[in-house]
Order: C-alpha cells, then sequence, then structure tokens
C-alpha cells in the first residue's frame, strides 16, 4: 500500500496546486491515501472551504497544527469532518478529533493521526511521546501514520525513534523546509523529518518576503500575507507492507508549477 503526503498548504498558490495535482500525483504513485497538512492554507490557519477545497480535490486527511483556532470559524468544519484533524494532544474539551481510521482492502484499518510538539511550539499541549499510547492499545491491529507537526528536529527524531516498530510512518510537518533524511528506521517506520511545504516557492516560508525581511529588520509587525505566484508542493510516499505493517520504502517529492 502506497501512502502520498504533503508538506503545510500555504496560501492560494499552495491550494491551487495541491488541488490540481492531488489526483494526478496519487495516480503516478498508486497511492491508496492522500494525507496533507493544511495549517497554513489561510496564511494562519484554515477557513472551511479551503479545507473543502483540498478534500473535494482528492485528499483523504487533512492535519492541522498550532495556528488551528486562528480562524475560529473552523471550529464547525472539525466538528462534522472527522477527516479534519487538530492535533490529539490538545486538551479534550477541545472540538475536533486528533485521528481517524479508514479501511484498507486487506481488512485492516489505517489510522492517520496529528501531534503537535512542545519543544519551541506549543507548549500548552499534554505530551506527544505519551498521547497515542491508549489509541495504539485500543487498535493494536491497525497501521498508524503520525503528522507530528512540530519544530525541533530533535523533537521530531526522537518521537520517530519512540514509536519505530509501532507506527507505519511518521513525518514531520510546521518548518516548511523539505528536509533530505527519509529513511526506514530499524524497526520498520518510516520517517523524514520535514515534508516541506505546498506554497509559493519565491517567499519565505510561505510569506511575502517583503514582509519578513521588514520584520528582521525590526518594523511594526504587520498581518502575514501570502503571495499569489508560481508554487512547489513538497512531500513523500510511503510503501508500507499491510500485512507486517512495516514501512519499505520512503521517497521524496517535489513538484514545481
Amino acid at each position: 500500500m502506497n501512502l502520498i503526503a504533503f508538506g503545510d498548504i500555504c496560501g492560494e498558490a499552495g491550494l491551487r496546486i495541491a488541488c490540481g495535482k492531488i489526483r494526478p500525483l496519487k495516480k503516478y504513485y498508486g497511492a491508496e491515501f492522500c494525507v496533507l497538512n493544511g495549517e497554513n492554507a489561510d496564511v494562519l490557519g484554515i477557513r472551511p472551504e479551503q479545507a473543502r477545497r483540498l478534500f473535494e480535490a482528492g485528499a483523504d486527511v487533512v492535519t492541522l497544527g498550532n495556528h488551528v483556532w486562528k480562524r475560529a470559524q473552523i471550529i464547525s468544519e472539525l466538528r462534522e469532518n472527522r477527516a479534519l484533524l487538530r492535533p490529539l494532544n490538545f486538551a479534550g474539551q477541545t472540538p475536533g478529533e486528533g485521528f481517524v481510521r479508514l479501511p484498507l482492502n486487506s481488512g485492516r484499518w489505517l489510522t492517520v493521526l496529528c501531534l503537535v510538539g512542545r519543544l519551541n511550539c506549543e507548549w500548552n499541549a499534554d505530551n506527544p511521546f505519551r498521547a497515542p499510547e491508549a489509541l495504539m492499545k485500543e487498535y493494536k491491529d491497525d497501521l498508524f501514520v503520525i503528522d507530528f507537526h512540530a519544530e525541533a528536529t530533535s523533537e521530531k527524531a526522537a518521537l520517530a525513534h519512540h514509536f519505530d516498530g509501532r507506527a507505519a510512518a511518521v513525518f514531520g510537518t510546521h518548518t516548511h523546509v523539505q528536509t533530505s533524511d527519509e529513511r526506514v528506521l530499524p524497526g520498520g517506520t518510516g520517517f523524514i523529518t520535514d515534508l516541506g511545504m505546498t506554497g509559493p516557492r519565491h517567499s519565505v516560508l510561505g510569506v511575502k518576503t517583503e514582509q519578513s525581511v521588514a520584520g528582521f529588520l525590526g518594523d511594526v509587525p504587520v498581518r502575514y500575507e501570502s503571495p499569489d505566484t508560481e508554487a512547489v508542493m513538497e512531500g513523500a510516499v510511503f510503501t508500507i507492507d499491510e500485512a507486517s505493517g512495516k514501512c519499505t520504502g520512503v521517497e521524496r517529492i517535489r513538484v514545481e508549477e
């Protein structure tokens, strides 16, 4: 079974390339499922109509992260759509779900879950290393795939090793820079520190370059905007053996408009 995953959708450019490429790339890689992070579709956060565009374009699961509450309109969508995920390790009273189970042709289930990191990211979240344990115990025969939305590369790598052999795949999001360390860990978990970004190629992590530069020069902060220019789509495809639950290969993906 092939699963394709893409890094953070940024602005209209990211939405445009994602909506145009999801189905062709699923077909090209023979992927049964597509997971993508929609955290920055509205630059900070995502609006319901943007989430719907991604699902209509072929996404099976859309994960979010530390900016999920930046657009309050998304709360109703989180309550209605089980495949739109906020981080599992947020407080239990927050709306939405942190995981979704999808049936496989083999009779097994694929469980996709979203976690947010605490190191230089979301200090008020529960421990991401412990949050999935109850799920993994309850659905012990499922194939687990984890989107770890985190800042620190060390936290991402440590979590992947912590769940090595128990998760089929762990991939990082949030930093918007694709890493070149895709590999299968000793226990059979496919891992990449960060999938990268799906958004405007000529930008600073999806933000207009002039805004980002001005901020570093000390100008008065302004609301970030994302340029609607030529885009890039970055991610990875994970090949998973359904019988063993182990990943047998990881390949990076980078597509430009």
